[in-house]
């Protein structure tokens, strides 16, 4: 009988001992890995001429470490990479679409 009474006890037993008795800390915000990209910041340089100087700012602006640029009518893999930035222009040269991967 007294076994009986111990089984029923022990998952309660067991519960209580997760019981936290102060909240947890406040775990900080996760932060981006190095070189992973964020086209946001970058959304604002849609419209601008393709350049090498666009280009590094382009870099700068969302973390990623590797630039891809999209030419016209031109078909690219569709691999995702969380480093890379990939930039499309038009037959003018303006920038078109800034996105990750």
């Amino acid at each position: 009988m007294k076994s009986k009474s111990l089984a029923y006890a022990m998952p309660a037993l067991l519960l209580a001992g997760c019981a936290a008795s102060e909240p947890p800390a406040e775990t900080p915000p996760p932060v981006a890995s190095p070189g992973v990209c964020n086209a946001a910041p970058a959304q604002s340089l849609v419209g601008t001429a393709a350049s090498t100087a666009i280009g590094a700012q382009l870099l700068e602006l969302t973390g990623a470490r590797q630039l891809r640029w999209g030419p016209p009518r031109t078909s690219m893999t569709m691999d995702f990479r969380q480093d890379r930035l990939t930039v499309a222009y038009d037959d003018d040269m303006i920038i078109e679409r800034i996105t990750c991967g």
